[in-house]
């Protein structure tokens, strides 16, 4: 936690936090000890902020934090500024996405629930950008903390601790008291349901899909929740416990981790005994205990206790049922994700380098980036290999389309380019025999799929460089079928193209190809890149209208190999504000002094 640093009239506070599931909480206890800790006292002198505008400020952290990690995924720093004049606090919370959208208000695709909180309880919040990063902060006036405040509250109520959290989320919140919330499961639960579905779904996560389950029923629904996964044999592991007293937490895991759910249990809920450290007044509760059902197998166990009272309302249990069904679909669809991800790291080991070959007197850079959240294997594909000792292959290519068929082309194309070139082949034998291989497997494809079943096309720059160590330069032969010409950044810092377009591989078996030669001197730059680079969009433009990538390159003059590829990556996430939706790869190679 970060110092308190008490000014004259104002006290700041500020933290950095991972990007993990604990933040919210940390943020959460952060705000509270920088509200009501000796900082505070120091401004407003011996009345600290009342209870109302701390929760309200601890709240609003927390539902700020917790849209950080999920849809920023990066460090966030928190800062609490307590002022005097006028009395309050302003609170920001920043990330270092700052492209990333702030989700709220009435956005249907993924609600966050943060924008409305702050526009019922904040006197103003905001959005601000920065280069680096993104700040979203609210102020809370200390000034109205006597009006209204505590109205309806009482004291020792479990389902009404975030009542206005609870209003914003779904229509009618629980009254304050034990007795409401079966009425406020009548009037606001189908509402609640609906959005409980909509934060679990897409969550690609299962252990984010666990620390969920618990915000969303505690303490709507419960006093405290623990969840269990399945892990391998049916073992069952404690993923989450989640108490309304987060002191609580530690206590009460070690406790249920004692004694694990049997399997077996009724899906509409099981009676479980009541843990001790679940309860701080002694006076016991109930405890239900929900299998997690989906696609005819067992995820897991949901438990969830409510202090003070014999057994769960009919309602309050039928509801909690129902969240905790879609909990178990949100798990499977996790887990499903998770093993498609597997197989294709498991692909990416066979259709990509494990690392590119050095070169004598020549630098090399790689950028490679699939597109498609999670994906670790694209369209693209790229190769830098020795032939001989004198002599080293180099590729960059790109097969049409994304589906798991496209992915498995790229491993087919880069093997096959590596034995015709250790075959003794040179370029323009390699790509005549690699886009007959290829017709000819469209052609098969096509005979036994039927008109559902097309064929690959392919993209491709392939050349070969050989060092010349009298001089310092590289002798490069190159080919381009189908591909963005390379770009070549002289020693005079001009930018020129170097090789021609010819026809894409797969489409005409007797398609003839050529290739180009030239000298890459001492100090000269060669830029090979995929479409993903050159046809960019923003708006109705690309990123290579009007030589764009020359414009970019030419201002790389100086820079060494590493350096152009970051450049080049920079301008292509930087060119338009939407997130780039294609593959992108970029191969830089340097001519360099040994």
């Amino acid at each position: 936690m970060g110092a308190l640093l008490p000014l004259s009239r104002e006290s700041v506070a500020r933290t950095t936090l991972p990007g993990t599931l604990g933040t919210p909480a940390a943020a959460r206890a952060f705000v509270r000890t920088a509200l009501t800790g000796p900082g505070a006292t120091a401004v407003l002198g011996p009345r600290p902020p009342g209870d109302r505008l701390t929760e309200d400020a601890v709240l609003l952290v927390s539902e700020l934090v917790t849209n950080a990690v999920l849809h920023a995924g990066t460090e966030v720093e928190v800062v609490c500024r307590l002022r005097a004049t006028p009395p309050g606090v302003v609170v920001e919370v920043m990330d270092l996405h700052p492209a990333s959208a702030v989700y709220g208000g009435q956005d249907t695709r993924r609600r966050g629930r943060g924008l409305q909180l702050m526009g019922a309880l904040a006197e103003s919040w905001g959005v601000t950008y920065h280069r680096t990063r993104k700040a979203v902060w609210f102020r809370l006036d200390a000034a109205r903390e006597g009006a209204g405040a505590g109205a309806g509250a009482v004291p020792g109520d479990t389902v009404g601790g975030e009542a206005r959290f609870a209003k914003t989320l779904a229509p009618a919140a629980p009254a304050r008291h034990r007795d409401g919330a079966a009425g406020w499961v009548d009037r606001g639960g189908p509402s609640f349901l609906a959005e409980a579905s909509d934060l679990l779904a897409g969550q690609l996560d299962e252990n984010m899909v666990a620390a969920l389950a618990g915000q969303l029923l505690v303490p709507r629904l419960a006093d405290w929740c623990a969840v269990w996964l399945s892990a391998e044999g049916q073992r069952l592991r404690l993923c989450r416990v989640w108490h309304s007293d987060e002191r609580r937490n530690d206590a009460l895991r070690l406790a249920l981790e004692s004694h694990p759910p049997p399997t077996g249990l009724d899906i509409s809920g099981t009676p479980w005994p009541w843990p001790e450290p679940s309860d701080s007044r002694g006076a016991g509760g109930a405890a239900l205990a929900f299998p997690l059902l989906a696609q005819g197998r067992s995820h897991g166990v949901l438990l969830l206790g409510r202090a003070g009272v014999p057994q769960l309302n009919e309602g309050v249990a039928r509801l909690s049922g129902d969240v905790v069904r879609r909990v178990a679909q949100a798990v499977a669809t996790a887990r499903r994700y998770t093993r498609q991800a597997t197989i294709s790291r498991a692909l990416q080991r066979r259709q990509l380098p494990t690392s590119l070959a050095r070169i004598p007197g020549v630098a090399t850079a790689i950028v490679y980036e699939p597109h498609g959240e999670g994906q670790t294997v694209g369209g693209d594909f790229y190769d830098l290999f020795p032939m001989g000792r004198r002599r080293w292959c180099f590729l960059l290519g790109d097969v049409c389309g994304s589906d798991p068929e496209a992915m498995s082309a790229t491993g087919l194309a880069r093997h096959l380019v590596r034995l015709l070139a250790r075959e003794g082949h040179g370029v323009e034998s390699v790509l005549s025999r690699l886009n007959q291989a290829l017709v000819e497997e469209g052609a098969e494809a096509v005979a036994v799929g039927g008109e559902q079943a097309r064929p690959r096309f392919l993209s491709l720059l392939y050349g070969e460089l050989e060092p010349d160590p009298a001089t310092g330069g590289t002798h490069c032969t190159l080919a381009s079928a189908g591909h963005p010409l390379p770009l070549r950044l002289t020693a005079d810092g001009s930018v020129v193209t170097a090789g021609s377009s010819q026809m894409l591989l797969g489409i005409d078996e007797g398609a003839e190809f050529h290739a180009d030669t030239f000298d890459l001197a001492l100090g000269e730059t060669l830029l090979c890149v995929t479409d993903g680079v050159t046809e960019r969009r923003s708006g109705t433009r690309q990123l290579d209208d009007d030589d764009g990538l020359a414009d970019i390159l030419r201002g790389c003059a100086g820079l060494g190999a590493r350096a152009v590829a970051e450049r080049v990556r920079r301008a292509a996430h930087d060119f338009g504000p939407e997130p780039i939706d294609d593959d992108l790869a970029v191969l830089v190679l340097e001519a360099v002094r040994v």
